[in-house]
């Protein structure tokens, strides 16, 4: 059974992963308590006493605004530490997958959706932090995968808490009765992690190079949380009250966030719709039939 050190095990991504693949895999969890990403010597010292066929590499400081307030702190998580593990799996021979971000691209302004071809350019310490990353792997040849994900979504289960994502916000909107802002100058694919999580053995073997993950998506951030709130049963009115349109951010420019998926189809891998990843996340929940 391929032994899988998988970093941030404690995250919704990397749970779901574990929960669904645990009978093909030997996973060997990875969590803050095992080591401080923030010390990228720890980090190398301790990935070379561990045994593996594989890195899944999760774990990361993900929010911009922690990023540009915590730079130093920020980018030795982020990128010190994940180029460190990509050093001791070339040395041990091992694959090292890297989940990397849509927020590479967040300083490009064209229309479609981005392809693996498309030149990084990023505003944001998160994604230029990324990109480091990412260039490191390709100049040295990491045998591996750069996943380039995009906003992954879900609700959490027993023991697995889901990250922030536009279901959960559209809920605690709704529910609670409190108007929320989502953006209208903003197109990004958002994406149910069970999907990922569901075809991992086929992500693990994809032949090295980078790769783009996401549901695709025509709607607004704006947009798609009325669909959100539409298929939750609301009415037009309830909708109108509490899911209310940010048209500030982004005003000077609209942000597109969307991700091209040809390649990663081209080797058998899904890649479902928002709409569709919508109705199956509430399905598998219990909020529709």
């Amino acid at each position: 059974m391929k032994k899988i050190a998988i970093t941030g095990a404690n995250g919704y991504l990397a749970s779901l992963i574990q929960t669904i693949n645990h009978a093909d895999f030997d996973f060997i969890p990875v969590t803050r308590k095992d080591v401080d990403l923030a010390n990228p010597e720890a980090v190398e010292d301790y990935f070379k006493t561990l045994e593996y066929d594989l890195v899944f590499h999760a774990a990361a400081r993900t929010q911009t605004a922690d990023c540009e307030e915590n730079p130093l702190d920020t980018h030795k998580v982020n990128t010190e530490s994940a180029i460190n593990i990509a050093k001791v799996c070339q040395e041990k021979g091992a694959r090292f997958i890297f989940l990397s971000t849509e927020q590479v691209f967040n300083n490009r302004t064209e229309d479609l959706p981005y392809t693996e071809e498309t030149p990084v350019d990023s505003t944001s310490l998160y994604g230029q932090q990324k990109i480091e990353v990412e260039n490191f792997l390709l100049e040295n040849q990491i045998d591996g995968v750069i996943l380039r994900l995009s906003w992954m979504m879900g609700l959490s289960y027993p023991g697995i808490k889901s990250s922030p994502n536009i279901i959960k916000n559209v809920m605690k909107a709704m529910f609670y009765q409190k108007p929320t802002l989502f953006t209208v100058n903003e197109c990004r694919g958002m994406t149910y992690a069970k999907n990922l999580a569901e075809q991992f053995d086929k992500i693990i073997d994809l032949p090295r190079g980078i790769y783009h993950f996401s549901s695709q998506n025509a709607l607004s951030t704006y947009d798609a949380a009325k669909q959100v709130a539409t298929v939750l049963g609301f009415d037009d009115l309830l909708i109108d009250q509490y899911i209310l349109p940010d048209q500030k951010r982004y005003a000077d420019r609209f942000r597109n966030l969307r991700l091209a998926t040809n390649k990663i189809e081209a080797h058998g891998i899904n890649i479902s719709t928002f709409e569709k990843d919508i109705h199956e996340c509430l399905v598998d929940f219990g909020w529709l039939d």
